[in-house]
């Protein structure tokens, strides 16, 4: 499907991380998202009804960013991919992408994330 709604550069003050400080202190995490769906009925009707509403879905991914730690950013991309799926049925696939700027990796880098893609099965 080609249609798709994109939201980047979502940030989100989180605790995650495998090394206690980073719980401990937290960071900023940066999230992107896509998720692809029909919009013909929104663009006709011209109703936010027949379409993802881009506000709830920022604020669904902050709540899971700022909310119950995780080791990996694998398992904070992997569940908000799954709530987005789940609250949104007409969703054929989404992808999230969540950036990790201020890893503690002591070399220099612009940034780290991870990628996970999820389709409607």
């Amino acid at each position: 499907m080609p249609d798709r709604i994109t939201l980047t550069g979502l940030r989100v003050f989180g605790r995650h991380g495998v090394f206690e400080h980073e719980k401990r202190d937290g960071q900023e995490f940066v999230v992107d998202i896509v998720a692809w769906l029909d919009l013909a009925p929104a663009a006709a009707t011209d109703d936010l009804t027949q379409t993802l509403h881009y506000g709830e879905l920022a604020q669904l991914a902050a709540d899971i960013v700022g909310g119950e730690p995780y080791d990996l950013i694998e398992s904070v991309a992997g569940r908000i991919a799954d709530e987005v799926l789940k609250e949104d049925s007409r969703l054929s696939a989404v992808e999230v992408t969540v950036h990790k700027p201020s890893a503690p990796i002591p070399l220099s880098f612009d940034d780290v994330a991870v990628t996970v893609h999820r389709e409607r099965g």
